[in-house]
């Protein structure tokens, strides 16, 4: 007798086709009257780690066996089934798969089983897809004789869980926070003062796994090629490149629109505290002004863990935008001191985010973290997106590894120089670091140091012989600065403590001379407002010396930054770049200390009155001391939680608070899931910005 088949056809809609034969079950010769078909949503969330999806549809994890019950008129028992598919299957494209009914699934590939109880009255169908099948949506369709009947529909994802799939982790802990956690921590300010903000990714947020799906299918890959489209979507690698391109909207009708400047028409990217609000707007009209760096990341962590692809948003501290490729930014002054714009440029951070998977593409060793980047900064393959590129392929500079492998290395690699330009046209080389890009690289929300994942510590040797030669070159630099240090000047800038946004506070250029006769120079000491990207804003604070420095002695010279001076020049990240140049244009000598001051900003108090219970009104108790000498207006808290504010912000006008007053708002909200949560807070005015603090909540039946 020959095998019974069942046919799986896969495309925007996937159907599957069971056949059952006499030797297994019953004789055919009767339509089966099928009473109704139970999916089992909660017995198979539960055992697909997909039950914060809720049970309203049934939503499982590729290359895992899941069960439906057909239930049965008792008095017609005999039949044939199959589940049904289209629209336009093809086997040579794999969207089309015949497969045989055996006595239990298998887990490399599409099966099936079945059984009946002993009355008749019902048949448990158990399907096990694929560990290699495409993630979508499917529909169950039952076909006898020509009679067919809707089944109901079923989402397929990633499987984290799944050993056979690529993008399996094998630590449960891991799985929990990559896959399952809905809130988290993206770092921002530098290196030397970073600071966490709370972000609600909420990719369990009811409606958010649907347009996580039709974020693929408005590709510009879906549209001219569907089929091939959707049966990519079995690869992780090309799911991940194709959210890198739609996360931004450059090229496409993506989700968010980027800008570093004029915000008018839309929301400050600061505004912003989770992502579900702006998958809503998207879904509902398009394009969602505006984002940045660490707004695109978070939407696409949400976006990757929804599909079950394990996500991380990864802050790089000192990240380098290398427009040229020559792994060098250089920076450029004039005679005086005065920048001289260019393309290259450091960030003071930039957020991108880490997805775990298999590289067959590349090879085994290649395989783990990739790095991919949504914020549209540079073209790949003629589309903006960056990624995804391996970790190990970074670290090891395996720059010939696809994809955009070069770009991240240097942003977490490059060397800086800053360079003179004199007047007769030619340049001089007056500091440079190795140091300065790539440090404190940070993920997790307990914040976790990765940046020996992604580069050698400076010095060190790779096995990759290119690597070697620029491990060796920062060597010799770190070498040069030394002797520096020792023999020629040592200039440095020291920060006052506590500079909070408002007050007035002093920093100070500290000049050593160590040559052994005295010299004379100029000395400028500059502040300027810096926005996060590295461009520089409007004066904050100027003053300059001529000195003459003795041989073994040094100088200190103060600059005083004041906040009516620096408070209508900083942007919402509340960054100061403060600078000293020494200048000997008889020697044609030129040195530069630089620091970047992350001003402190006044905490948002958070209280909750009374217990939190499902379903029941809580009021959380909301302040914030004006540190500034000067009134704010427009002043509100907005809160966001999920499960805690039915998927949206709630917000409080507050209005105008004055002087060293404190603002003051309640806010009521109604749980409506049990359970651990975080509620998140923001104020906003307009003067302070992008002010947040979140506490953790247990909501009690």
């Amino acid at each position: 007798m020959k095998p019974t088949l069942f046919t799986v056809f896969v495309h925007a809609h996937l159907y599957i086709f069971f056949i059952f034969k006499n030797n297994f079950f019953f004789l055919v010769e009767k339509v089966l009257d099928i009473q109704r078909c139970d999916l089992n949503i909660k017995s198979n969330s539960s055992s697909h780690h997909t039950e914060l999806y809720g049970e309203e549809r049934l939503i499982v994890r590729r290359g895992q066996p899941f069960s439906i019950v057909l239930h049965l008129s008792p008095s017609k028992l005999d039949g044939c089934i199959y589940v049904s598919a289209g629209p336009l299957p093809r086997r040579e494209s794999d969207t089309k798969v015949t497969f045989s009914l055996q006595e239990s699934t298998v887990d490399t590939e599409w099966s099936a089983s079945a059984s009946k109880d002993a009355s008749g009255g019902t048949i448990t169908v158990s399907i096990s897809s694929s560990p290699k099948a495409p993630i979508g949506e499917y529909t169950l369709t039952l076909d006898q004789l020509g009679q067919k009947t809707s089944l109901g529909k079923f989402t397929l994802l990633f499987n984290a869980w799944c050993p056979q799939d690529a993008v399996y982790m094998q630590s449960e802990e891991k799985r929990k926070e990559y896959v399952l956690a809905q809130h988290g921590l993206v770092y921002r300010g530098n290196f030397k003062r970073i600071k966490e903000k709370p972000w609600n990714f909420g990719q369990f947020e009811p409606g958010i796994l649907d347009i996580c799906l039709k974020i693929l299918d408005d590709s510009p890959k879906f549209v001219p090629d569907a089929d091939k489209d959707i049966s990519s979507r079995n690869n992780p690698v090309y799911v991940t490149r194709v959210l890198s391109a739609m996360i931004n909207s450059n090229d496409d009708r993506g989700v968010l629109v980027g800008e570093w400047a004029d915000f008018s028409g839309g929301n400050h990217p600061s505004l912003w505290m989770g992502s579900g609000e702006i998958l809503r707007q998207w879904a509902e009209s398009g394009p969602v002004r505006y984002g940045q760096c660490w707004v695109f990341a978070a939407v696409a962590c949400t976006v990757s863990r929804a599909l079950g692809i394990p996500c991380r948003v990864v802050t790089n501290f000192g990240s380098a935008h290398d427009t040229d490729a020559n792994l060098v930014i250089e920076r450029l002054y004039d005679e005086n001191g005065d920048r001289i714009s260019g393309d290259d440029s450091i960030w003071n951070f930039h957020v991108w985010v880490d997805s775990w998977m298999t590289r067959p593409d590349l090879g085994t060793e290649f395989d783990g973290w990739q790095t991919s980047d949504p914020t549209p900064q540079e073209t790949s393959e003629g589309v903006f997106c960056c990624g995804p590129a391996s970790l190990h392929a970074v670290k090891e500079g395996e720059v010939a590894m696809k994809y955009d492998t070069p770009f991240i290395f240097a942003e977490v690699n490059a060397d800086m120089q800053d360079l003179v330009r004199l007047s007769n046209g030619k340049f001089v080389k007056f500091s440079e670091s190795t140091k300065s890009v790539g440090n404190f690289i940070s993920t997790k929300a307990e914040r976790h140091d990765i940046t020996h994942q992604y580069k050698y510590p400076e010095g060190n040797i790779s096995k990759t012989p290119g690597l070697n030669d620029f491990c060796l070159h920062q060597f010799l630099q770190d070498f040069h600065k030394l002797l520096f240090i020792f023999f020629f000047f040592y200039f440095k800038i020291k920060l006052a403590k506590n500079m909070i946004v408002g007050s007035n506070f002093e920093v100070y250029a500290v000049l050593t001379n160590n040559f052994l006769d005295a010299r004379t120079c100029n000395l400028l000491f500059f502040a300027r407002a810096i926005s996060y990207n590295g461009k520089l804003g409007d004066s904050c604070g100027f003053s300059s010396e001529n000195l003459e420095v003795p041989s073994g002695e040094g100088l200190r010279l103060s600059l005083k930054l004041e906040y009516n001076r620096y408070g209508t020049a900083i942007d919402p990240d509340m960054m100061i770049q403060v600078s000293a140049i020494t200048i000997d244009k008889q020697t044609i000598d030129f040195h530069k200390a630089e620091k970047i001051i992350v001003l402190d900003e006044p905490d948002v108090g958070i209280k909750l009155l009374g217990e939190a219970r499902v379903n029941q009104p809580v009021t959380a108790q909301l302040t914030l001391l004006n540190s500034l000498p000067e009134p704010l207006l427009n002043c509100s808290f907005a809160i966001e939680g999920i499960g805690l504010t039915d998927g949206k912000p709630i917000k409080a006008k507050v209005g105008t608070v004055g002087a060293k007053q404190e603002a003051k708002a309640s806010i009521d909200f109604k749980p409506t899931i049990t359970g651990s949560s975080v509620l998140l807070v923001n104020f906003d005015s307009d003067k302070l910005k992008n002010i947040k603090s979140f506490i953790d909540v247990v909501v009690k039946e």
